[in-house]
């Protein structure tokens, strides 16, 4: 009885926080499928109980270019997740493994995102501007191409360093070359780091708001401007917003149900040290 007792403040703790997480989610769900009177309504009994309508969804599909803005997120997210990991795991294999530039490149690589992101708007949009770039998609790849490489650089080079140098040594004894090595026993050892590096660059490239509202007017609008074109200054489409959001976290939500069964130093360790 008195262990039973013990764990009541672990598990009202789990409750507490799974409200808090889980919560919003719902209240997205439930109101994508209520009229516009259910929404506004003070009964307390329209917060569950009510009729649902797929009105919402019609007008995503018809009044509005939600599929046109969808497509511009995966494209872009998708494009500059592949950018990035293609960059920084040479990069951070270069860090962890001959200390390249002395740890001051792995420094000035990391500062990038030290600071604020808006500190370098203005730059970039002259910039940006002098090359014909905005409201393009390459344009909006090549930004979140910058500042997720750092991040994925600084996340892998921890997971570089975890597999002893011994297990490279051995197979280049064994006849391997060094690209033979990082390809065919390194990746493999951190592919569960290599699918959440990748997995969190695609999360802040799908939800970005900052630089696709300052680089992007109708050609390469994504999908967080399309919902926050809903909020007007005259009236909020609830509605509709949360049909919106309700669809565009799906695929985010699916890439955290999969990252989450990663136990990466688990598995790290657990190749070298057996």
């Amino acid at each position: 009885m008195g262990k039973i007792l013990k764990q009541i403040p672990f598990w009202l703790a789990i409750v507490i926080l799974l409200f808090v997480v889980l919560m919003p989610i719902l209240w997205i769900y439930l109101t994508a499928f209520k009229s516009g009177a259910d929404i506004y309504s003070l009964e307390a009994s329209k917060l569950i109980i009510f009729k649902p309508t797929l009105y919402n969804f019609q007008y995503i599909f018809t009044l509005v270019p939600f599929l046109r803005e969808l497509a511009n997120t995966a494209i872009i997210a998708v494009a500059s997740t592949i950018l990035v990991m293609l960059v920084s795991l040479p990069a951070a294999y270069s860090f962890a493994r001959w200390n390249t530039g002395g740890g001051h490149l792995l420094f000035v690589t990391i500062s990038t995102r030290m600071f604020p992101a808006v500190v370098a708007a203005i730059p970039y949009f002259f910039l940006y501007k002098a090359l014909h770039l905005s409201d393009t998609h390459i344009g909006l790849i090549l930004l979140y191409l910058f500042f997720n490489m750092s991040f994925a650089t600084f996340l892998l080079y921890g997971f570089f360093r975890e597999i002893a140098v011994e297990l490279e040594q051995a197979a280049m004894v064994d006849g391997y070359s060094r690209f033979d090595v990082f390809r065919k026993i390194i990746i493999p050892l951190i592919m569960p780091g290599v699918a959440i590096t990748a997995a969190f660059c695609l999360i802040f490239a799908w939800n970005e708001f900052l630089y696709a509202l300052l680089f992007t007017r109708l050609a390469a609008r994504t999908l967080s401007l399309g919902i926050s074109a809903m909020w007007g200054a005259i009236e909020i489409q609830w509605g509709p917003m949360c049909a919106t959001v309700g669809l565009g976290i799906l695929p985010t939500l699916v890439a955290a149900w999969f990252m989450q069964r990663y136990i990466i130093r688990g598995l790290t360790f657990g190749a070298v040290k057996g």
